[in-house]
C-alpha cells in the first residue's frame, strides 16, 4: 500500500485467480483475516506460522523464546494515555506475554518523513524509553530510514520482540477445548475511543484515555500461581470480536459470549452510541482474554484482580464443541445472534 494514501482507502491487490482483494488500510475487520489464511500463511507456511498465535515459540536448544514482530500506524500520533512511542512498546511486550514469554529485548524500525518535527521525535523516544523501562524490557537494536515529504505521515514504528518461556505450559489457540471459560481482564474500548477523539476532535465527558499498559507483569502472576492457561490474546485491532473469532477458528470450537457480562466504561458505551459503533469491536491496548479450564477460573481471577491492568477482570462466556469456529453473542435480553466480523475496520489507524 503507498504510505500517501489516505486513511479508510482501499487498494487492489491481485491474488492467485486473477481476482481483486480489496483491502482496507488498517487490514482489520474479515478482509484482513482472510488475507492472511489465503495469501500470507499459504505463501509462508510452516508449524509457528499455522499456530496463529500473537508471536512464535520456538524451540532452540534448551531454551523456549517467543519472537514477534509489529509496525505502528496510529493517527493521530499523540493521543490521551500515550503515543505512538508508548503503543509500539506495549503492543510489543504484549505480544509476547500472549505467548507465555517473560519480554526481554525489543528492536526498532523508524520510517520518518522528511521534516518530522524533532521536537515530537524526541518526545516520542522518551516515551518509548519510559515504556521499555516500566516493562522491564531492553531496545538493543533499530534502524532509521526517512522518506519524501508527503510519503510517511510523520513517522511509522516497527518493533520485534524476544521473550523467555520459563515453562511447560503450550499457550496457543490449539490448547483451548470445550468446557474453557472466557475472562477478560477490564473494561473495553478505551484505547480505540481515546484515539478516535482526538483524531476528531471530540469532546466526551469525562474523557476517554486509553487503556494502553504493559500485561507481562498480570501474565507472570498466573503463571506463579501455576494456574492452566490455554489462551491469551491481546484485544487490539479488531477488539474482542476478532479475538474470539480467530481462536475459534483455530481452535475448531464454538465460543460463546454473555453481552451483560461485557464490561464498557460508560463514557465508552456513549461514545459508541454516538459513533454507531459496537464496543466488542473497538481496539484496546492494556486488555487481554484469557482462557482457562472452568475450575480454574475463580482462581484466575483473583489473581488477575490483584493487579492494576487486571483489576476490573470477569468472566463473559465458555467454549463449546462447536459447530467449529463458530462465536455467538447473547444480548441484554437474551436474543443469541452469530457473531461476524465487518468486511473492513471500524476505526483505522488506531495502532
Amino acid at each position: 500500500m503507498a504510505a500517501h494514501e489516505p486513511p479508510g482507502a482501499w487498494c487492489p491487490l491481485p491474488s492467485a485467480d486473477g481476482a481483486q482483494v480489496q483491502l482496507a488500510h488498517g487490514g482489520g475487520g474479515r478482509l484482513g483475516l482472510d488475507l492472511v489464511e489465503r495469501l500470507f500463511r499459504p505463501a509462508f507456511a510452516n508449524p509457528w506460522l499455522d499456530a496463529a498465535h500473537d508471536g512464535a515459540v520456538l524451540d532452540l536448544g534448551q531454551a523456549r523464546i517467543a519472537f514477534t514482530t509489529d509496525s505502528y500506524v496510529v493517527r493521530p500520533l499523540f493521543f490521551p494515555g500515550g503515543d505512538i512511542g508508548t503503543l509500539a512498546v506495549h503492543g510489543t511486550v504484549n505480544d509476547l506475554a500472549m505467548c507465555g514469554a517473560r519480554p526481554c529485548h525489543l528492536s526498532a524500525g523508524f520510517i520518518l518523513e522528511e521534516g518530522f518535527p524533532l521536537g515530537d521525535l524526541e518526545t516520542i523516544v522518551g516515551s518509548m524509553r519510559a515504556a521499555a523501562q516500566r516493562a522491564g524490557v531492553t531496545l538493543v537494536t533499530g534502524d532509521t530510514k526517512v522518506v519524501e515529504r508527503g510519503r510517511g505521515d510523520g513517522v511509522y514504528v516497527n518493533t520485534a520482540g524476544v521473550g523467555l518461556i520459563e515453562h511447560d505450559l503450550r499457550i496457543a489457540p490449539a490448547a483451548v477445548h470445550a468446557g474453557d471459560v472466557l475472562l477478560v481482564s477490564g473494561d473495553l474500548g478505551r484505547h480505540g475511543i481515546a484515539v478516535m477523539a482526538a483524531r476528531e476532535d471530540l469532546d466526551f465527558t469525562p474523557p476517554v484515555t486509553s487503556d494502553c499498559a504493559p500485561l507481562a507483569d498480570a501474565v507472570g502472576a498466573l503463571l506463579a500461581r501455576g494456574l492452566p492457561l490455554h489462551c491469551l490474546r491481546d484485544l487490539t485491532r479488531g477488539g474482542l470480536a476478532a479475538a474470539l473469532v480467530e481462536i475459534a477458528r483455530a481452535a475448531g470450537c464454538a465460543l460463546h459470549v454473555e453481552r451483560r457480562a461485557v464490561p464498557v466504561a460508560d463514557n465508552v458505551a456513549g461514545a459508541c452510541e454516538l459513533l454507531g459503533l459496537d464496543p466488542l469491536f473497538v481496539a484496546n491496548e492494556g486488555r487481554m482474554l484469557v482462557v482457562v479450564p472452568a475450575e480454574a477460573a475463580q482462581a484466575a481471577l483473583a489473581c488477575l484482580r490483584e493487579s492494576e491492568v487486571g483489576a476490573g477482570a470477569v468472566q463473559i462466556g465458555s467454549v463449546s464443541g462447536g459447530p467449529a469456529g463458530q462465536v455467538t453473542v447473547a444480548s441484554e435480553i437474551g436474543t443469541v445472534r452469530k457473531l461476524e466480523l465487518p468486511s473492513g475496520e471500524q476505526l483505522p489507524r488506531i495502532c
